[in-house]
């Protein structure tokens, strides 16, 4: 199971407007989320404090940094 979450700045983040995807805090499971919601093939990226699923618009996880 792959746990990779992809990093990208809070200027990145605003610029592709991330905050209007699902997310939840740093402090969460990324196993727990990845099991109970989101499934195991999503696409997370962590801007700020959040951890967002962008997996609709893999264009996002792609700019991001590993």
């Amino acid at each position: 199971m792959n746990m990779r979450v992809k990093r990208m700045t809070k200027e990145q983040g605003e610029r592709v407007n991330i905050a209007r995807f699902p997310n939840f805090h740093v402090s969460g499971s990324i196993r727990g989320m990845k099991e109970k919601h989101y499934g195991y093939d999503c696409l997370l990226v962590r801007c700020g404090a959040h951890i967002y699923n962008v997996t609709t618009e893999p264009s996002i996880y792609n700019q991001a940094t590993i």
